[in-house]
C-alpha cells in the first residue's frame, strides 16, 4: 500500500475518533477534538504533496482522498449544527455539504462522459476548503459564541459564498455536456 493511501486511510480512521472526543464530558474536550481535526487537516495535505513528490498517485487514491475530505467535513459540521442549535449554524452547512454531494456527483458523471477535467479543482475550491477548515477548527476549540467561535462563523459564512461561487464554475464549466444531455 502507497504511503499517500495509508495517510488518507487514517483520515477515515480518525472520524469515529474524532466523534468520540468531541461528545467527551471534559473541559479539554474541544482542545483535543480540535487536535484530531488538525492531525486529520494535515494528513490531508500531507497525502496530497507526497503521492506528487514520490510519484505515489493512484487511482484507488483520487477516489478515496476526496471521499475521507467530505466525510470529515459534512461531520464536523453536523456536530456543529447540533452543539450550535440555530439555523445561522445550520444554513451554511448545509449549503457546504449539499454542494459537496452535486459536485461529487457531477465529476462523477463527468467522468464516466470522458470530461472529468472540465470539472477539476479549481483555485476558488481550494480557498474554500481552508475556509472552511479553519472555521471547523475555531467553531469546534471554542464555546459557541465566544469571541474565537464568531470568527469560525464568519469564516464558515465566506466558506459557504464561496461554496456557491464554486459550485456555479463547476457547473458552467460543465453546462455544454449537461445541456447536451437534456
Amino acid at each position: 500500500m502507497k504511503i499517500p493511501n495509508i495517510l488518507t486511510s487514517l483520515r477515515i480512521v480518525l472520524i469515529p475518533v474524532f466523534v468520540l472526543v468531541y461528545y467527551l464530558p471534559y473541559n479539554w474536550a474541544p482542545l483535543a477534538t480540535g487536535c484530531v481535526f488538525a492531525v486529520a487537516g494535515f494528513t490531508d495535505w500531507l497525502d496530497g504533496y507526497l503521492a506528487r513528490r514520490l510519484n505515489q498517485s493512484s487511482p484507488f487514491g483520487a477516489f478515496l482522498d476526496p471521499v475521507a475530505d467530505k466525510l470529515m467535513v459534512a461531520i464536523s459540521l453536523a456536530l456543529l449544527v447540533e452543539s450550535y442549535e440555530t439555523a445561522w449554524i445550520t444554513i451554511p452547512a448545509v449549503v457546504i455539504i449539499g454542494r459537496e454531494i452535486v459536485i461529487s456527483a457531477l465529476r462523477e458523471w463527468m467522468a464516466e462522459l470522458g470530461q472529468r477535467a472540465s470539472v477539476a479543482v479549481s483555485y476558488i475550491g481550494k480557498v474554500k476548503t481552508a475556509l472552511q477548515m479553519l472555521a471547523i477548527m475555531l467553531m469546534i476549540v471554542s464555546e459557541p459564541f465566544s469571541q474565537i467561535s464568531w470568527a469560525g462563523i464568519v469564516a464558515l459564512y465566506l466558506a459557504a459564498l464561496l461554496t456557491i461561487w464554486s459550485m456555479f464554475q463547476y457547473l458552467r464549466a460543465a453546462w455544454p455536456a449537461l445541456s447536451e444531455e437534456m
